[in-house]
C-alpha cells in the first residue's frame, strides 16, 4: 500500500508499505484523506519540528479520516464500514497532568507522525493504518469524510480560543491567516467573538482568513494599514514567528490575553518582556487538544461554510507537489491528499 515517509530533511518519498493487521485493541482503517499539516511541512523541509527531530524515517500525517475496515483482539468500536475521524492522541493516562485534567501536556502521550519520542510514533498518511480502536470517532449525521478531515487542526483552534477565556463580545486579534490561523478565527465567532481582526503579509491567505469569518483584514507589512486596531481584547498569535507574537504583546490591552499558539523556531525567541509586566498581559500556551475533537465535529457538521478552506486535494502518489503547493501560502490553505476509495 502507498504510504507517505519523510525519511530526512527534503528527502519525502510515497514508499510501498506492508498493510498492516490491527493488533490487541486496535482498529484498522481505510484512510480516505488526511491533511497536510504544518508539523508535516516543517519535518519535510527541516528535519523536525520545534525541538522534535526526525531520528528515524516516519510516515508523516495526524489529520485523517476514513472507513473502519477491522478490529484487532479484544477491540470494539463503530461497525465496519463507518465512516471515522481518528482523533491522534493516546495520553498514557497516569500522570500528573492527565490525572489534573490536561491530557493534551501529558508527559508520555503517543500521537501519530510525531518525533517527540524514539522510536517515532508512525503516523497516518498511508492507505491502512492501525490505531488504538477508543481514537476512532463516528462522524455525526451529515458530515462527510472531505470536510471531516479539518476535525483536527480545528481542535487545535478550538483549544487555543478556550485557553484565552471568555471571548464572546471581545475583539480578538490573530497574526497569521495559514490553515490554523483561519480555523481560530472561525472558532472565535462560534465562541461569540463581536469582532476577529487578522493579520497576515499575503493577500491570498487574508482572502481565507475572510471566507473564514474574520471582521478586519491587515497587511502586517504595512503599518499605515487603516485596519490595525487600537487594541484587542485578546489577541491568539498562530504564525510561529516572533514578530506575532511581538504584535500581539503590543496591540492587546492592559490586563489583556495573549495565547501562543504557533510553534516558535528551536531556541530563545526574542519578544518585549516589559510590555508583559508593565501592563499585567497574560501570556498563555496552547498545545494540541483534547476533549476538543468531539466538539470540532459537531461544529464542521453544522456549517457547510468550512469547505471553502479545503483549497486542493491531490492523490498520494503526488505527495511532494502537495506539500510543495501546502507551503505556498499565496496558493493553497489546506490542502489534503486522497488516498482513493478502499478496494
Amino acid at each position: 500500500m502507498p504510504g507517505c515517509v519523510v525519511h530526512g530533511q527534503d528527502d519525502l518519498r510515497v514508499d510501498e508499505l506492508p498493510v498492516p493487521e490491527p493488533g490487541p485493541g486496535q482498529a484498522l482503517v481505510a484512510v480516505r484523506y488526511g491533511g497536510v499539516c504544518g508539523s508535516d511541512l516543517h519535518y519535510w523541509r527541516h528535519g523536525g519540528v520545534g525541538d522534535f527531530r526526525l531520528r528515524e524515517p516516519m510516515v508523516l500525517g495526524h489529520e485523517v479520516v476514513g472507513t473502519v475496515v477491522a478490529y484487532g483482539a479484544g477491540a470494539s468500536g463503530p461497525s465496519v464500514g463507518t465512516a471515522v475521524a481518528v482523533h491522534p492522541a493516546t495520553p498514557c493516562g497516569v500522570c500528573p497532568e492527565c490525572a489534573g485534567g490536561r491530557r493534551n501536556v501529558c508527559r508520555d502521550t503517543r500521537y501519530l507522525g510525531s518525533a517527540a519520542r524514539f522510536p517515532h510514533v508512525q503516523g497516518g498518511f498511508a492507505a491502512r493504518t492501525a490505531v488504538p480502536a477508543e481514537q476512532l470517532r463516528p462522524l455525526p449525521a451529515g458530515l462527510e469524510l472531505r470536510r471531516a478531515a479539518l476535525a483536527e487542526p480545528l481542535s487545535v483552534a478550538l483549544h487555543a480560543v478556550r485557553r484565552a477565556g471568555e471571548v464572546a463580545g471581545r475583539h480578538v486579534l490573530v497574526t497569521g491567516a495559514g490553515p490554523i490561523g483561519c480555523l481560530v478565527v472561525a472558532a472565535a465567532k462560534a465562541a461569540g467573538a463581536a469582532r476577529v481582526t487578522v493579520t497576515d503579509l499575503l493577500p491570498r491567505a487574508l482572502e481565507f482568513a475572510a471566507a473564514a469569518g474574520a471582521d478586519t483584514l491587515v497587511r502586517a507589512d504595512d503599518p499605515d494599514d487603516a485596519g490595525w486596531p487600537a487594541e484587542a481584547d485578546v489577541a491568539v498569535e498562530a504564525s510561529g514567528v516572533a514578530a506575532g507574537l511581538d504584535t500581539c504583546l503590543r496591540l492587546v490591552r492592559r490586563g489583556g490575553v495573549v495565547v501562543q499558539l504557533g510553534m516558535l523556531p528551536p531556541g530563545q525567541s526574542p519578544f518585549p518582556g516589559n510590555l508583559l509586566v508593565s501592563r499585567e498581559i497574560d501570556l498563555r500556551g496552547a498545545f494540541r487538544f483534547d476533549t476538543e475533537f468531539d466538539d470540532a465535529l459537531g461544529l464542521l457538521a453544522s456549517d457547510p461554510a468550512f469547505d471553502a478552506l479545503i483549497s486542493n486535494v491531490v492523490p498520494v502518489r503526488e505527495a511532494e507537489s502537495a506539500f510543495a503547493l501546502a507551503a505556498d501560502r499565496s496558493r493553497s490553505c489546506k490542502v489534503l491528499l486522497d488516498f482513493g476509495r478502499p478496494a
